[in-house]
């Protein structure tokens, strides 16, 4: 059947297979919406600015300050990464048009524009002051280029009157009917710290902000538009029609027809504020997609997924969560009407914790009747979706409340899963700032940097200094250490960290480039905007391995992302490692990795974001993005015994034994994570070239014995023996089969690869929301068996399951889960308990116990229903097993901890019960505990049996 849906996803399949081709747009849905209606009532409301984005006084910034001295090591000789637009003729002064001006500064050092498929050799900084700066027509991005105000002060970008472009900044100008790079090619490039004025333009005239089909490793941060909010506006903030990002966040849209109208595979966004637009979100089409923390305030519709083309829903899935809605007459618009909903999963949603505040109607169909209702006055809805149900067998097709995810308290922060945005450091001068180049490394993709790194690390960490990575590629023959306390900026995403030589070359003895921490190390680290790599063979290398244990606030991870072969200076491009679908023989040569990330046993506390962990299916620096072959072993590992961990916007692709692996962890978050299985499978078959490690947790492929050849594959996702892992949006795609991309079709088989989603052994609390899949006959996999297959789940080109639940379950491999903690745990983080199971028998009293707030003696703090005023022994209890834990504590009369196994020294108090003296707050007949004392209890074990030690 032609459809719009059918369009969409041979046009993404197209992008993904053959990525040196354009992809056209998606005309029907995106037309039909710019032109979906002529004039809008006013509707007032409040337009200020939140407060994480305010426009502040002008200050100086230390990135504007510092001695700018990057390179491109493998780009043309004297070529600049750094421009400052002033220094190219821009005025900022708000009456010159500075457009000549600043795309000046974007072109210079033949860069990679109109017909440049894609570059990794002519990165830019293009720096704005603080100004305002008059745009007669588009900036014209170009690859690989990074847009930086001051965010001390916001420089403002605005459209004069007759502004005539596509986007006051055009990510990916079209050239005729054509996007100049397939957008799901257009990597590595941000835009922050800036305000977007469409305000001159006529009400009635469409003009756009920014312009942003996009791909992985991307982003838009710190940005507020401004636009008219009079009738009849026909101004839209953000538009994005194609790509497989990706990460947006901290974004304000004051006024306008449309906040943000937005299409692509996958994305992730966060903490974006919407106020007095006609509608805050339009969306064009998606597979699976994240709104985290977002807050629509006086509109007239929250969010319309309600698209469709040729009769055919082209919104594939939505999570929206730890959100709310305010004055708005309409939250959520949709089409989803089952059984008649074609395809069957299309227009999936998820809401959980999404408060409304005077919303009529909650969700609307898109005829306009009351699917969920709404309120005059405030409420908060738990959880609510639509589409198929796994719990954990299905499909059952559900509309309607279910019971939301059970949070661990180590993820929570004021009710909400714990979030923080990138720092900039933007008020530190710049003496505050440790140069890498200033301090003896060249970054010129030749000499050996490992020592100059390694001192200025421990010498500007020592001095509590911020280390800066000039743009470059350094090389490094050893392991870099960075120590607790460190705190590591690169410039753009034009700063490498490179292995090479025989010490990462080793597949028996695989070493770290970089390790975070020594096993047993304790404190924070900050790290953001680089990449690290690898040179020629390096079977041993594990580009980041992370050991420190993070107590209080947690540490951060931002834009950092592992880039494996196919561009230039990595010797592993297409002349090195061509496809060979026709040969079976494995070029050693290529093997360019043994993994890419590791978090280790000893480590917690760690916050990830916009991560992109990619081993190249094509040579960047080719101009015919021709695929390639290169082998790296395993994508992130997390095998942290404690856990405590979130994953915003993450992405691992083309790795040979899994992308993301959990085992033996717990209390992780995700949302969204995506994958892509490596396009040469299954030629060679997985594990090769690489040894299974059973240390490691290793995938066998024993289940693949006697079955196709497809089944040895790399799994896109393995959860083994694991607890609390809590995933919000996953696209998990196989694309190819020994790099044919026949093997998946619109309405027609998913035959690249077996299975996806591998579940092992013990395991407790594993949810995920909105999967989508493409290329797997099985979805879900237990043990060997099949849960889910992609037949029954059918969407707009993925498969989608918009709830799976897997409270608990066990696989036949006979192992249990590990648990031990290391000592060092996150600061106690409450929550509001969901789990409502009443009390139950099991409990035994074992005494009371110390305390220390320091270091507790039960890590992971839970409030009960009804608030600290109705606690109870009982409440308690219930909130404890209900979550998994086997100990229960009460303290001072209001709080309750949980755990399985005592930590930090808490042992039976010497004087006995003597200080747990204080009655619970919901019954004055039962004690809770004390000052610095746990009332004690144990569930499963008595008085016979030694409480678990950590």
């Amino acid at each position: 059947m032609k459809s719009i849906y059918s369009t969409i996803a041979a046009v993404f399949l197209l992008g993904a297979s053959c990525s040196q081709l354009h992809i056209p747009p998606v005309d029907a849905v995106v037309k039909s919406l710019l032109h979906k209606e002529d004039a809008y009532v006013h509707f007032s409301g409040n337009q200020s600015v939140s407060k994480a984005l305010s426009e502040r006084q002008a200050s100086s910034y230390w990135y504007e300050n510092i001695q700018h001295q990057g390179i491109s090591a493998f780009g043309p000789s004297g070529y600049k990464v750094y421009r400052n637009v002033k220094d190219y003729g821009a005025k900022g002064d708000g009456l010159t048009d500075d457009t000549a001006a600043i795309n000046a500064a974007m072109n210079d050092g033949g860069r990679c524009g109109q017909g440049c498929a894609s570059s990794t050799t002519t990165p830019a900084v293009i720096y704005f002051p603080s100004g305002t700066y008059l745009l007669s027509s588009s900036i014209i991005d170009q690859y690989n280029t990074f847009l930086i105000g001051n965010p001390n002060d916001l420089p403002v970008l605005k459209a004069t009157p007759s502004f005539s472009g596509f986007g006051l900044i055009d990510g990916d100008k079209y050239y005729g009917q054509y996007l100049n790079w397939a957008s799901t090619t257009v990597f590595f490039r941000q835009v922050k710290n800036f305000i977007i004025d469409t305000t001159n333009v006529p009400a009635g005239s469409a003009v756009t902000g920014i312009h942003w089909p996009t791909a992985q490793a991307t982003s838009l941060q710190n940005i507020v538009f401004k636009m008219s909010a009079a009738a009849g506006t026909q101004h839209v903030g953000l538009f994005c029609e194609e790509g497989s990002a990706g990460f947006i966040t901290d974004l304000t849209f004051n006024g306008g027809r449309i906040g943000a109208q937005i299409g692509n595979q996958q994305f992730t966004m966060r903490n974006l504020v919407f106020n007095n637009c006609v509608t805050a979100i339009s969306q064009v089409f998606s597979w699976t997609w994240v709104y985290q923390g977002i807050s629509i305030n006086n509109c007239l519709v929250g969010i319309d997924m309600s698209t469709v083309g040729s009769a055919v829903q082209a919104v594939g899935s939505i999570t929206v969560l730890d959100s709310s809605i305010t004055n708005t007459p309409v939250g959520i618009v949709t089409s989803y009407n089952p059984p008649s909903t074609t395809p069957p999963t299309a227009g999936s949603l998820i809401i959980e914790n999404l408060a409304l505040n005077n919303v009529p109607t909650a969700i609307q169909r898109s005829g306009g009747s009351t699917l969920l209702a709404g309120t005059s006055g405030s409420t908060t809805i738990g959880a609510w979706g639509q589409g198929h149900q796994y719990s954990p067998t299905g499909p059952k097709s559900f509309q309607g409340a279910f019971t939301p995810n059970t949070r661990p308290g180590s993820l929570i922060s004021g009710g909400k899963y714990y979030t923080r945005t990138k720092p900039q450091y933007n008020t530190l001068p710049v003496s505050s700032f440790s140069s890498v180049r200033s301090a003896g490394a060249t970054g010129n993709g030749v000499t050996d940097d490992t020592t100059a790194i390694q001192n200025v690390i421990d010498s500007a960490t020592a001095a509590g200094k911020i280390v800066f990575f000039d743009a470059g590629t350094y090389i490094v023959t050893k392991t870099v250490v960075i120590p607790p306390g460190a705190k590591i900026v690169g410039e753009g995403l034009a700063s490498v960290i490179m292995s090479s030589g025989s010490f990462f070359n080793n597949m028996d003895s695989p070493q770290p480039v970089v390790k975070v921490g020594n096993a047993g190390s304790t404190g924070q680290v900050e790290w953001s905007d680089m990449i690290l790599s690898t040179k020629g063979a390096q079977a041993g290398a594990t580009l980041i391995e992370w050991n420190l244990a993070t107590s209080g606030t947690p540490s951060g991870l931002w834009d950092v992302h592992t880039r494996i072969g196919g561009f230039a200076g990595s010797d592993l491009q297409l002349a090195q490692c061509p496809k060979t679908p026709s040969s079976t023989t494995i070029n050693k040569n290529c093997i360019a990795a043994y993994m890419s990330m590791h978090i280790t046993p000893s480590a917690t506390g760690l916050y990830m974001e916009n991560n992109w962990f990619w081993t190249a299916d094509h040579d960047i620096d080719d101009q015919g993005n021709t695929q390639i072959t290169v082998f790296a072993g395993r994508g992130l590992l997390i095998e942290s015994t404690t856990g405590t961990f979130w994953l915003v916007g993450t992405g691992v692709e083309h790795h040979v034994l899994y992308q993301y692996q959990f085992a033996n962890t717990q209390n992780v978050f995700m949302g969204v994570i995506q994958t892509e299985t490596p396009y040469y499978q299954p030629n060679p078959p997985a594990p090769a070239p690489f040894k299974v490690v059973p240390a490691l947790n290793d995938p066998t492929f024993g289940s693949c014995v006697g079955q196709a050849p497809n089944c040895y594959d790399s799994w896109g996702l393995r959860i083994v023996n694991s607890r609390n892992i809590l995933i919000y949006g996953a696209g998990l795609y196989s694309f190819f089969n020994n790099n044919n991309g026949a093997c998946n079709t619109v309405d027609g088989a998913q035959t690249c690869q077996v299975s996806m989603v591998d579940l092992e052994g013990t395991l407790k609390n594993i949810n995920i929301y909105n999967l989508a899949t493409v290329g797997t006959n099985n979805m879900i996999s237990q043990a060997g068996k099949s849960l889910a297959i992609s037949t029954d789940n059918k969407n707009v080109f993925p498969d989608v399951i918009a709830l799976f639940q897997l409270a608990s379950g066990s696989g036949d491999d006979g192992s249990t889960p590990t648990m031990t903690a290391t000592p060092t745990t996150l600061a106690t983080r409450t929550t509001t308990a969901t789990n409502t199971v009443a009390p139950t028998g099991g409990w035994q009293y074992r005494g009371c116990y110390t305390d220390n707030v320091g270091g507790r003696a039960l890590t992971f703090g839970q409030q009960v229903p009804g608030g600290a005023s109705s606690m109870t022994v009982e409440t308690c209890q219930a909130v404890c097993k209900g979550l998994g834990y086997t100990l229960a504590g009460l303290e001072y009369s209001q709080e309750c901890f949980c755990d399985n196994a005592l930590r930090n020294g808490g042992a039976a108090a010497q004087d006995g019960d003597a200080q747990c003296n204080m009655n619970c707050n919901g019954n004055s007949g039962e004690k809770c505990g004390g000052p610095n004392r746990l009332s004690l209890y144990s569930y499963g074990y008595g008085n016979g049996t030694s409480i678990p030690v950590a």
